[in-house]
């Protein structure tokens, strides 16, 4: 359980310190549950500098320049369906040198890599300004952990 906003900025930053170049990170969950400021999170942790970070919701990609790479930030909510994703051109940022994080994957899981980290975002009906989440690692993929890596309890 992420109890607060600070709580949820310090889970992406932990996250983030793991990624390797060629990881992707695929950001679930329902509209306004956090998914663009976890990512911003993430992205200030791997390095990108820029002033503004908006969520690429109709830009579908953003590139940036991370302190140790490229980094690219995808927002596939506009997206109908995989076909229309693959012309833009996404698959070339799934792959090394690139550390990707995807928001709304559910649009076009047939192009992401077999392995993936997968970021689940919820928020609880008994505590509307907290964030439950689930972490599952590509090694842990249908095992899910929270972000210190201790099974996650709900």
């Amino acid at each position: 359980m992420l109890e607060d906003e600070a709580a949820t900025l310090r889970a992406a930053r932990e996250l983030a310190a793991r990624l390797q170049p060629g990881d992707v990170v695929a950001l679930s969950g329902p509209l306004g549950v956090g998914k663009s400021c976890f990512a911003r999170a993430m992205l200030r942790a791997l390095g990108v500098r820029d002033a503004a970070l908006p969520s690429p919701t109709y830009a579908i990609i953003q590139p940036y320049r991370g302190a140790h790479g490229p980094v690219a930030h995808m927002d596939w909510y506009r997206i109908d369906d995989e076909a229309e994703l693959r012309l833009t051109g996404v698959a070339e940022y799934l792959v090394a040198p690139w550390i990707t994080l995807v928001e709304w994957p559910e649009r076009g899981m047939g192009l992401l890599p077999a392995a993936y980290w997968r970021v689940e975002l919820a928020i609880p009906a008994d505590a509307p300004g907290s964030r439950r989440m689930v972490l599952a690692p590509p090694a842990w993929q249908g095992s899910p952990k929270s972000p210190t890596g201790s099974p996650e309890s709900g």
